[in-house]
């Protein structure tokens, strides 16, 4: 996983609430084995309408997506955290996740920062009035700018920590590997195995 420290990035605005994993990535683009190649399906049906947001040439390009409250209910889908991810989106901005998508987007490296409504819609709005801005997420600081607003976000530090070092599940595993090898010299072998 790649460590997340400071980004800069253009921003595209996603102004809906409730976005659902499956509207994140179909249901019917989850047969592939991988994680990666997901980001051509993501919001596959929405894309559909030339107008869509993603769409549009100024959105071209974008890493951070500011968008509305409860992204990513539904389903535990990884996938859709995998399509955000592939479509070179490092960070989203919005007033509130589901817990399970948060959780995911973090294992991945994709920083989730839920924000007040309000600063949300300041984001939005700058973002709008001058597709061209750049926002800078700092997840030392805790802190995202640009377009004349400045806000901290909540993180919690292990959370944190593990975004800012790269750690995924398996590195974390991988730092503890000689008291695992100690342990495992010294378990009684009529013990079950894996």
């Amino acid at each position: 996983m790649r460590p997340f420290r400071v980004h800069t990035g253009r921003a595209v605005v996603l102004d809906r609430a409730d976005v659902d994993t499956d509207q994140i990535v179909p249901a019917e683009h989850l047969k592939r084995i991988e994680r990666t190649g997901f980001g051509p399906f993501l919001f596959a049906e929405w894309r559909k309408d030339p107008d869509f947001a993603l769409n549009r040439p100024e959105s071209q390009g974008a890493t951070i997506l500011l968008t509305g409250p409860n992204f990513g209910s539904g389903s535990s889908r990884e996938h859709a955290v995998w399509a955000l991810e592939d479509a070179g989106f490092r960070a989203i901005v919005a007033p509130s996740f589901a817990d399970i998508f948060r959780t995911n987007c973090t294992k991945v490296g994709l920083l989730p920062m839920a924000l007040p409504e309000a600063t949300v819609r300041e984001l939005m709005d700058a973002v709008r009035a001058d597709p061209a801005v750049q926002l800078t997420v700092d997840l030392e600081e805790r802190t995202v700018q640009g377009g004349g607003v400045r806000a901290r976000f909540e993180i919690d530090d292990f959370t944190r920590h593990r975004l800012l070092e790269g750690l995924d599940d398996i590195d974390l595993t991988l730092r503890r590997a000689d008291a695992i090898a100690r342990y495992e010299a010294t378990r009684q072998p009529w013990l079950p195995t894996v």
